[in-house]
């Protein structure tokens, strides 16, 4: 390393091109992690695809490519009919479609973030160890491990062996804030000291695992000042002393001590923390982990297997012959449909898509829950679910019966975004139901309304219709099926559907972009801090206090320099709607932040569309001269907007079962692949939220500096007003 460094002094030249490569990388984050995902495995698949052709070679890589991105990105589109695929790349397809899911990539997201905090615990493990050896003779006092108070060194049954001891209070951890801490925490510190003392063999054998909360806290008692019956808990065996018990009543009290802090930030943010409380506060989003890295696969799995089952064995009973007249087993169209249906994909076996299923009520309604289970109306699903487990946990078991599982679902609950990117507070949630049941509703409505008159609609029995109608308005927003070919629509009913399809994304990503916990940092706009009205803080009003780097400075004006900025934060790799280039010294009410990330989304969107547009008309104009209402501009932004919206409804071709865009040239094919990599993409969160970034000091620290910058503003504020 050190011929390196000196040979790049020798030549400034070289270390000068090397650092302008540098700054020519994406950032690793979030998003190009996500990004190379998805083209990685794009990239590889159409290669195991073109080659799984029967007769070999027989769909072109530029198809084969579109068919694989189509499926990995969710789009739905198809430029040739799936039935006369091979089983295998069927099968490929269906694996994709599971692999891009975003529940899929959330899964990961979760376990790499537990993964963190377990590795974080084995280093103090390892540390301490390291610090035994450095002094002969002495115990190892896991005190650095006991700061995070939710967890510690613990075992199922005693080892009589196992030398135990006491130590002193002059071991208590320090923490490494000058300041006092807050009265919860000073009675926290009080209440808890880590008194366990193990010797290298129990620090050697011993591994790290949940501390259960044996006896709940009581209520208005100060935990300094709280005495617990030890003859009244449930009897377990641990090889700890007394001071391990009361160890235990303090893991039980950490989790309180956040679930009533006192005046959390917006969003859920702690600041002002010791580092025993941050620790602590590390423990409580690990437990949420643990439990989410198992509610989540489990939703995820058994929505699929359930769901998959029921249309294979429905379709297999009473209605097989569509799929045999497309050469498909019946229990394969269940299954594919079914996963296609929850990952919302939109790609179907049959070429008539969900035409032929027009009347089957099962069909519809199970498709239809799982469109909305799998996407629009996941989080609800979920922390539903959560808070159902909440209740039946609460009225089947006593208070002090897992007592630890309980609190754990009520941190969840309390702070989902701290822990997880689609699972909101209530009141977020409550608006996304409205959301849903209003666009679902006016989509609803719609098919009917703008279609009277239509013999293509009429025609379908008056009960049959109104599922139909319901099942579309369901489908037309993510899912991508139809159950009535689109060209057959009225126009007003189509151009309708290009505005949901655009918008669909809308009210999920909307309300996990205005809860992430870092909202402020990411958009560059901090609201004003409540708290300070009716208190002052000397140090907030510090030159330093004011973080004059996350400050906005209006060093720039003119309509030149806003749509330069725009444009830069459109082709960043930060994701959709982040920060301008400075931040605003006003304070921004709930109202503008909204309106900052509509605004942020609005600039992520258009410019991609207006030009994946223009260059696809543009590659297509012998096309439109030979046959103009086919391809009309109309057709080919439908196209476009139901790929950059994961939708995949397309309005075809008078003489094909697949896509519109089966019978574009190869180069706008290949534009429409980028817009679907593109629109996959708009739905992420930021690479600043909370929930999909690693576990680390600088997220605590970043938190305190967004209470200190509206700390400072809102004083200025006062002093300017006053």
């Amino acid at each position: 390393m050190s011929r390196w460094y000196d040979f790049t002094e020798s030549h400034p030249r070289v270390a000068g091109a090397l650092s302008w490569l540098r700054s020519c990388v994406p950032p690793l984050n979030f998003i190009t992690i996500h990004y190379a995902y998805f083209i990685i495995v794009s990239l590889v698949s159409s290669l195991i695809f073109w080659g799984s052709s029967n007769p070999a070679w027989s769909i072109s890589y530029t198809d084969s490519l579109y068919l694989v991105v189509s499926a990995m990105t969710e789009a739905g589109l198809n430029t040739v009919n799936l039935s006369q695929m091979t089983t295998w790349q069927q099968t490929l397809l269906f694996l994709l479609i599971i692999f891009g899911s975003s529940i899929w990539v959330s899964i990961w997201t979760v376990l790499a973030r537990k993964h963190v905090f377990e590795q974080r615990f084995h280093d103090i493990v390892r540390a301490e160890r390291m610090r035994k050896s450095s002094r002969p003779g002495s115990a190892i006092s896991l005190s650095n491990l006991q700061r995070f108070v939710p967890f510690r060194k613990a075992q199922t049954t005693p080892n009589a062996h196992l030398p135990l001891g006491t130590a002193s209070k002059g071991d208590a951890p320090e923490t490494d804030d000058p300041r006092p801490m807050p009265r919860r925490a000073a009675s926290l510190s009080e209440g808890h000291q880590p008194l366990d003392v193990l010797s290298e063999a129990s620090a050697a054998s011993a591994h790290i695992v949940f501390a259960d909360n044996l006896q709940p806290a009581g209520a208005g008692m100060s935990t300094a000042t709280q005495h617990h019956d030890n003859d009244a808990r449930p009897t377990r065996r641990h090889a700890a002393t007394k001071g391990a018990a009361k160890d235990d009543n303090a893991a039980e009290f950490s989790v309180s001590h956040f679930l009533n802090y006192h005046e959390p930030g917006r969003h859920a943010q702690f600041h002002g923390l010791s580092r025993e409380e941050r620790e602590q506060l590390g423990g409580c989003e690990y437990r949420a982990l643990k439990v989410l890295a198992v509610i989540v696969p489990l939703y995820f799995f058994l929505w699929q297997a359930l769901g998959c089952i029921a249309l294979g064995a429905w379709i297999n009973n009473y209605q097989s012959g569509p799929p045999l007249g497309n050469g498909i087993n019946p229990w394969w169209l269940g299954v594919f449909n079914g996963a296609s249906a929850f990952n919302n994909s939109g790609m179907s076996l049959l070429d008539a898509n969900m035409i032929p299923f027009q009347n089957s009520k099962f069909v519809l309604i199970t498709m239809g829950l799982m469109i909305l289970a799998g996407n629009t109306a996941y989080p609800i699903f979920l922390r539903l679910i959560i808070w159902s487990l909440l209740k039946l946990l609460t009225l089947t078991t006593s208070e002090n019966e897992s007592r630890s599982l309980k609190d754990t679902f009520r941190f969840i609950l309390h702070y989902p975004r701290r822990v997880y990117t689609n699972l909101f507070p209530s009141r977020p949630t409550w608006w996304l139901l409205f959301m849903l049941i209003l666009l679902n509703s006016i989509d609803w409505v719609a098919f009917e309304l703008l279609n009277l008159g239509n013999p293509a609609v009429e025609s379908i029995p008056p009960g049959s219709r109104v599922l139909d109608g319901l099942f579309q308005a369901i489908a037309v927003r993510s899912g991508g099926f139809y159950v009535i070919a689109i060209p057959s629509l009225y126009i007003g009913l189509q151009v309708l559907y290009v505005i949901m399809m655009y918008i669909s994304v809308y009210p999920v990503v909307i309300t996990m972009r205005h809860s992430n916990v870092y909202e402020e940092r990411s958009l560059g706009i901090y609201a004003e801090d409540s708290s300070s009205s009716s208190e002052s803080d000397p140090e907030m009003n510090s030159p330093s206090a004011s973080m004059p780097s996350l400050s906005r400075r209006r060093t720039h004006s003119g309509a030149a320099a806003s749509i330069g900025r725009a444009f830069h934060r459109t082709f960043t790799w930060q994701g959709v709607g982040v920060r301008p280039s400075a931040t605003s010294q006003r304070p921004e009410s709930r109202i503008s932040f909204i309106s900052q990330q509509i605004h942020g989304q609005l600039a992520h969107d258009i410019w991609w569309l207006v030009l994946a547009i223009l260059v696809i008309v543009t590659i297509e104009t012998s096309n439109f001269l030979a046959d103009p209402v086919t391809f009309s501009v109309f057709n080919v932004i439908f196209e476009v907007v139901s790929g950059y919206g994961s939708v995949g409804i397309s309005v075809g071709l008078p003489n094909a079962a697949y896509s519109f865009s089966g019978a574009w040239h190869t180069a706008s094919k290949l534009v429409l692949c980028l817009v679907f990599l593109r629109g996959r993409h708009r739905g992420l969160p930021v690479a600043l939220d909370r929930a999909v970034r690693l576990p680390g000091e600088e997220l605590h620290q970043e938190e305190d500096e967004d209470y200190r910058i509206r700390r400072s503003m809102t004083s200025r504020r006062m002093s300017v007003d006053a």
